[in-house]
């Protein structure tokens, strides 16, 4: 078996040789350069714009602004953004024109040249200027749940509690920064459309575009073999991208748009602000009696569009608990439109609520391991259904021994090396299973190789590999002999790679497509069968090295092909989520343990040991599955620590766009990080057992991070990140 080994990435020595090909790096002929012109106030209108001087610059082509734009079909547009289709001014760094030039330099330097006059209007830039005018989500959570909910009568649990627990906390704005900034070339050919885009979603583009150009989709083909990275702000067909295609239909040729390092901070989403208000009730042996939590989340202006991001999820079905409410609430400001960012919801939802936990376990003088077992679901708190799957407990119980949980003291500032205080605290994780319809193909060559297509995009994660993977053990050849083909429209369609789909989604595709060629291998064979053979039936076959094996002899998939006088024998697959799955609460869990270092005098934090136990469902690649927990749990570090984007309250101008004042963790921030799996197969949502892993490693490392600080120094952060100006009482 191929699957469940750890294998070298498919595509990683192209990687590292640089011969992998990013949406930036190709090179149709003939292509000019395009550059972004922002707005530099948050709200208003463009009252003018000069772009005389920049005209007469040499080499520029073209300059677009709203008086001679292409007017594109906005109706039933996914996001409906700024695409240089009216004056009006939403937020700060808003797209207001867009220079193409011969040269990147030429487009530049007349970029700089280009002026604008605005018509100001008072802004609201920062989320608690506008707190009374919060809202009920238009379309929350892509319509698959309600924004509130309630079960029992949380209100009267909480009068009546033993003990109970209150408190706000907040996340900051965050924005993703993943290697690659998104860029894009687009080319048309008369009413035919190509781009080479950075995208998480390559279908969705696809549509988007066509829609918004209205072509039918089949003229818009788009190329992303590689992504530099995404975490949720590649997933959305975001305006850069549109208004390249639109700069290549104006100036009739190919146009390549890359955006700066600091547009990324304005132009392709962020994660929300938040305000959560946690209230637990419990009684005194720390059974949960009520759970409410309140979300406030900031959103883009109704004419951007709406964003909601969904803290309260988790509170519903995490924890075995009688009387649960919810609610959330948008706050629109003048700001960009917000977006998915890495485990969205849950992320920044369970740092509320596993603070909380730690909270109601100081006040009940309980180990905080011991009231997350306590309170242990063995169905969906808010919906009763049952677990697809669940190893919860083994990930407490695995990673407390595996990080040496129970040399923990009880009480804050009690443990210490030397002068520095130590602490150590814990966090649950959980993220649902989310799965979609997808489509694979697969093809037998002539040279005995098969060829695995599907148009999913592998983000970093080893989407390559792990297809190739499952095709290899259905169809018995090395993994040598399998080439996988995705990145790509004109490719079977498949999901987005976000809220962790792609694994649960595309490999039960790629697995159906491989039985179905199995079996028409094991056909062809029977048909002109060797005489050995004799009246062999398919269940007297398998297929092992590249060859048909039967009874005494065996005949090889290149003379199958040969003989058949073909290019290649080809099966296919369009595999929809089983209807078996919605009677079902189908999550990924995992506990998360970790130790901090926090100098008395300074009050600097160190993360300085992390465990990790997930349950994943099964493991197709431990290597790149591996690497996903590690990834996840330094990005929760990064959001405990010290994510914040910081924006200016009067001009509404993000202040650190740049990945020196936006600070990330970097190897001397992060600790050896030991990671355990747990694998508790989920048969009822895949055949193959999987649940989704890019999301839920980063789940409840804030959590546990605060959790550790307050045990260290006995001072409980609720607000992100954790700096030590917080910690100086």
């Amino acid at each position: 078996m191929i699957v469940g080994q750890s294998i070298e990435r498919l595509d990683g020595r192209l990687k590292v040789t640089g011969r992998a090909r990013y949406a930036a790096e190709f090179k149709p002929p003939n292509m000019a350069h395009a550059v972004l012109v922002q707005s530099t106030v948050a709200a208003g209108t463009v009252a003018g714009i000069d772009t005389t001087a920049a005209k007469a610059m040499p080499g520029v082509l073209q300059i677009m602004t709203s008086a001679n734009a292409e007017k594109l079909n906005l109706k039933g547009a996914s996001v409906l953004q700024p695409l240089l289709q009216g004056n009006e001014i939403f937020h700060n760094g808003q797209h207001v024109a867009i220079v193409i030039a011969t040269t990147l330099q030429q487009a530049q330097a007349a970029a700089a040249r280009v002026r604008v006059r605005y018509n100001p209007a008072e802004a609201v830039t920062m989320m608690e200027a506008a707190l009374n005018q919060a809202s009920v989500p238009r379309n929350f959570s892509n319509g698959r749940a309600e924004p509130d909910s309630r079960t029992g009568d949380p209100d009267a649990a909480m009068t009546s509690a033993a003990v109970r627990v209150e408190a706000t906390y907040t996340t900051p704005i965050e924005h993703h920064n993943p290697m690659e900034p998104h860029a894009t070339i687009a080319s048309w050919d008369g009413d035919r459309l190509t781009v080479w885009t950075a995208t998480q979603g390559i279908s969705g583009a696809q549509l988007t575009l066509a829609s918004l150009f209205g072509v039918p989709k089949e003229n818009v083909t788009v190329i992303c073999p590689f992504v530099g990275g995404g975490f949720g702000c590649k997933g959305t067909n975001w305006p850069p991208a549109t208004l390249t295609a639109m700069a290549a239909r104006e100036v009739n040729r190919p146009v390549k748009l890359e955006v700066t390092r600091q547009q990324m901070f304005t132009s392709n989403g962020y994660r929300a602000r938040t305000i959560q208000k946690l209230k637990l009730a419990a009684n005194k042996d720390g059974k949960l009696l009520a759970i409410q939590h309140d979300g406030l989340a900031q959103t883009s202006m109704p004419e951007v569009g709406e964003f909601a991001e969904a803290v309260g999820l988790a509170s519903r079905m995490l924890y075995a608990c009688p009387n649960i409410g919810t609610s959330h609430r948008v706050v629109a400001i003048n700001q960009g439109l917000p977006t998915y960012m890495r485990a969205p919801g849950e992320a920044s939802g369970m740092f509320a609520l596993e603070s909380a936990m730690d909270e109601l376990a100081v006040r009940l003088a309980i180990d905080p391991l011991k009231l997350r077992l306590a309170n242990y679901a063995n169905a969906d708190a808010t919906s009763g259904k049952p677990f697809s799957s669940k190893g919860l407990r083994e990930c407490y119980e695995k990673g407390a021994a595996a990080f040496g949980w129970q040399r923990r003291t009880q009480a804050p500032g009690s443990m210490r090396d030397g002068r520095v205080l130590i602490g150590v605290g814990m966090a649950t994780a959980t993220y649902p299973t989310n799965r979609s319809p997808a489509s694979a193909q697969i093809r037998m060559m002539p040279d005995g190789t098969a060829v695995v297509r599907s148009g999913t995009q592998d983000i970093g994660t080893g989407t390559y590999t792990t297809m190739a993977q499952i095709a290899a053990d259905v169809l018995g050849l090395p993994l040598e002999r399998v080439r996988v083909e995705l990145g790509d429209s004109r490719l079977p369609p498949a999901p987005g790679s976000g809220g962790s789909m792609t694994t649960a989604s595309v490999l039960p595709a790629v697995q159906s497509a491989a039985i179905q060629l199995r079996d028409k291998l094991f056909v062809l064979a029977l048909a002109r069968p060797p005489a050995a053979w004799g009246t062999a039936a398919k269940s007297d076959l398998r297929l092992e090295n590249g060859v048909v094996q039967g009874p005494g002899a065996q005949v090889s998939f290149i003379d199958l092909v040969t003989r058949e006088a073909v290019s290649f024998v080809e099966a296919a697959a369009d595999v929809n989520p089983d209807a078996a799955s919605k009677d079902h609460s189908s999550h990924a869990f995992g506990a998360q343990f970790a130790e901090v270092r926090v100098d008395p005098d300074l009050r600097t934090v160190k993360v300085s040991r992390w465990v990790g136990a997930f349950d994943c469902g099964r493991v197709i690649s431990p290597k790149t599955a591996r690497s996903q927990l590690i990834g996840g749990i330094v990005f929760g570090i990064g959001m405990a620590l010290m994510e914040e984007t910081r924006v200016d309250a009067e001009t509404g101008r993000t202040v650190n766009a740049n990945i020196a004042d936006y600070l990330v963790p970097v190897n001397a921030d992060v600790p050896e990080i030991e990671t355990i799996f747990v694998e508790a197969p989920d048969l009822v949502t895949t055949g193959l057992g999987v649940k989704g892993i890019g999301e839920l490693p980063m789940v409840g490392v804030a959590a546990a991070i605060a959790n550790a600080v307050w045990h260290a120094t006995g001072v409980r952060i609720r607000d992100l990140p954790i700096r030590l100006d917080k910690l100086l009482v």
